[in-house]
């Protein structure tokens, strides 16, 4: 079974194309696509499930058609809509991951630069032209002078956080 700490969110299947089966594809960045993925894994029912890729072809940069291996109808391709869409850390290359999105950085830990641990980074807000780190009930700004440092294979974010910020 894959876990939530095992993937990071990178878009999301939109309406069915055509009469093959295909289905619209927003995403967040195109690392499946760089790193040559066999797989997409996509959220169904709160189970995290991968679908293997039968083939792709881009739209926009922030868009593809998508073929599924097993998914050949309209039908079968219109129950996908809505999916959200993930993929491992384990295929991202390590010296790659910082050209990511935000989203790549949900499931880290959050602490201060004096070691005390805030908590696991469950969702980020990119609602607003401040990004922001959501840690329990905190809200952490995401600003990249903030961060002091990221262990990628740790998966933990060091910030220096201004005074009072976590008393809030």
């Amino acid at each position: 079974m894959i876990s939530d700490s095992e993937v990071y969110e990178i878009g999301q299947l939109g309406k069915p194309h055509g009469v093959k089966g295909e289905i619209n594809f927003s995403f967040n960045t195109d690392v499946w696509d760089r790193v040559e993925a066999e797989y997409l894994i996509c959220e169904v029912d709160g189970i995290l499930v991968p679908f293997f890729l039968e083939e792709y072809r881009f739209r926009t940069d922030r868009s593809a058609l998508i073929k599924f291996q097993g998914i050949n109808t309209p039908e079968a391709a219109n129950e996908m809509s809505g999916w959200r869409v993930f993929f491992p850390y384990s295929l991202t290359p390590q010296d790659e991951q910082e050209d990511y999105s935000w989203q790549y950085f949900i499931g880290f830990m959050l602490q201060d630069e004096h070691g005390h641990v805030l908590g696991e980074i469950s969702a980020v807000d990119e609602t607003t032209t401040n990004i922001l780190f959501e840690v329990g009930n905190l809200l952490i700004p995401a600003a990249e002078d903030l961060i002091q440092e990221i262990d990628h294979e740790g998966r933990v974010i060091i910030m220096h956080l201004p005074e009072g910020l976590t008393d809030l």
